[in-house]
């Protein structure tokens, strides 16, 4: 299973130059079975991340471009009456995919981007009183634009601590940006290798929870959310959920690299992408004083 997960990052890495460790991380959320965030710049690789990892994963992909009029019923489907049966029939909307893309979702009212807070949180749509379940696995991956550029709607703060990482792609290293500007990206998804199916993903998924959280692992980790819950220079603490988020998010981290076992260094890689939204909210955090946090609270030997 390991080679598999290793040529999955592989196969991203020749589709998003340069960027293994924002790979890694988007692989990490997978296999929480959390959602993403990709906050960034148009244009730096967030869409074509994406939909390269859909088709490496062999899943259902749908991508949902959020503006400002567009409705929760374009996102969830809606009910339409068929005039032969005298009845209402659901049609069920881009949602209803094991992937799904809410490009530049702050760019989208509340309304609409609350549409996705039930789909994110219970893996269900409810229409007219009908539940409908979503496909398995489901993954959530929305791109937001920097709050400072015009046209853009503030996530609520319910539906930004739902997202269970928050990673930023940022500019590529000019040898990757060089076979960019000559035409050198694979951008035909349809190329790609299906490593997986989604049993498969599903199966690694549950693995994720037998990775073992030593006591001492555990302990650092209350250690540093209980630190933010007594630092006045950040906008929100730590919840529960984050707690059990940066748990979840180490050991996939250390499966991915190959362990049995969570370590500290494996919840210092994770802790900025698991919390940085959480802590500032719509606020900037800056990463010095995520550093300064890691560096206050004593690591177990």
């Amino acid at each position: 299973m390991q080679q598999t997960v290793q040529a999955i990052i592989d196969d991203l890495s020749g589709v998003i130059y340069g960027k293994q460790q924002q790979i890694k991380l988007a692989l990490t959320c997978l296999f929480s079975q959390g959602h993403l965030l990709i906050e960034d710049l148009p244009g730096m690789g967030k869409t074509t991340l994406s939909h390269a990892l859909a088709a490496v994963l062999g899943l259902t992909y749908q991508r949902v471009q959020f503006t400002s009029d567009l409705l929760p019923s374009d996102i969830l489907g809606s009910s339409i009456f068929n005039a032969n049966k005298h009845e209402f029939t659901f049609h069920k909307g881009p949602i209803f995919s094991q992937v799904v893309l809410a490009d530049e979702i702050n760019r989208a009212g509340p309304k609409t981007q609350s549409a996705l807070l039930e789909a994110m949180e219970e893996n269900q749509v409810t229409m007219d009183g009908d539940k409908h379940a979503l496909p398995s696995p489901f993954f959530v991956i929305a791109t937001q634009n920097p709050l400072y550029q015009s046209g853009t709607y503030p996530l609520p703060e319910s539906q930004l601590d739902r997202f269970f990482m928050r990673i930023s792609l940022g500019f590529p290293p000019k040898d990757a940006e060089r076979k960019l500007i000559l035409g050198q990206n694979n951008r035909d998804y349809d190329r790609l290798p299906v490593r997986i199916n989604a049993a498969q993903l599903i199966e690694i998924q549950n693995k994720i929870s037998t990775v073992t959280l030593s006591t001492p692992v555990v302990d650092y980790i209350l250690a540093l959310v209980w630190a933010t819950r007594n630092n006045s220079q950040f906008a929100n603490a730590l919840s529960p959920r984050a707690s059990i988020a940066l748990g979840k998010a180490a050991q996939a981290w250390a499966f991915i690299d190959g362990r049995d076992f969570v370590t500290p260094d494996d919840v210092q890689v994770i802790f900025a992408s698991v919390t940085e939204h959480r802590l500032g909210l719509n606020h900037d955090v800056s990463a010095q004083q995520l550093n300064q946090l890691l560096n206050d609270v004593n690591v177990p030997l």
